[in-house]
C-alpha cells in the first residue's frame, strides 16, 4: 500500500470517529440553534414571533411628530399586560417616523405601538423574537453556556462541515487515483 493510499485511509478514519462523535456533541446546542433560527427566519410572516408593525394616522413627511415621549409613555401605561409603571420598565423605543408611529418594548417582552401624531394606542402584543435571538446565540442560558456549549458546538459543527465535505468527495480522489494508476 502506497504511503498516500495509507494517509488516506487514516484520514478516512479518523474523519468518521470525529464526525460521529461531533454529531452527538453537537446534537442538543445544534438543535436550538435551528429550531430558533426557523422562528427568526419567519418573524415578520409569523405575528406569535414578531407583532407586525402598524401605521399612525398619517406619514410624518410633511411635519413634525405630535406626541412627546410622555404622552407615548401615557398609552403605554394604559396597557395592563405590559406591566409599565414609568420609564424604568420600558426596555427600548423604536421611533418610525415613515409609518408614523412608536414602539415601546417593555422588559416583560410587550410591544406597545403609539401614533405619532395623535398619541393614540395601536395595538399591543407578546413579543417573543427578542427571547428566539437570545435562545438562538445561546446568551438566554447564561454566558457560561453561551462561550462554554454554543460556541464550541459552532466550531464542531464547521469540523463536521469539513469532515463531511472530506468524506463526501473521497470516493471521487479514490476513483481518481485509481485511474492514474491504472495509466
Amino acid at each position: 500500500m502506497s504511503a498516500q493510499r495509507s494517509l488516506r485511509v487514516i484520514i478516512n478514519h479518523w474523519s468518521r470517529r470525529l464526525h460521529r462523535w461531533a454529531t452527538v456533541a453537537t446534537a442538543l446546542p445544534l438543535l436550538v440553534v435551528l429550531l430558533s433560527g426557523i422562528l427568526l427566519q419567519l418573524k415578520k410572516e409569523m405575528t406569535w414571533v414578531q407583532p407586525p408593525t402598524l401605521r399612525g394616522a398619517a406619514p410624518l413627511e410633511h411635519r413634525d411628530p405630535a406626541v412627546s415621549l410622555d404622552k407615548a409613555l401615557a398609552a403605554a401605561l394604559s396597557v395592563p399586560q405590559a406591566a409599565i409603571q414609568g420609564w424604568e420598565d420600558i426596555d427600548r423605543l423604536d421611533i418610525r417616523p415613515d409609518r408614523g408611529l412608536i414602539k415601546l418594548q417593555a422588559r416583560n417582552g410587550w410591544e406597545i405601538q403609539v401614533c405619532l401624531v395623535s398619541g393614540d394606542l395601536l395595538g399591543s402584543a407578546i413579543r417573543r423574537s427578542d427571547l428566539i435571538e437570545a435562545l438562538h446565540d445561546g446568551s438566554w442560558f447564561g454566558s457560561v453556556a453561551k462561550l462554554g456549549i454554543f460556541l464550541p458546538s459552532a466550531l464542531l459543527v464547521l469540523v463536521l462541515w469539513i469532515t463531511g465535505v472530506w468524506l463526501w468527495f473521497m470516493p471521487y480522489v479514490s476513483r481518481w487515483a485509481r485511474r492514474s494508476d491504472a495509466s
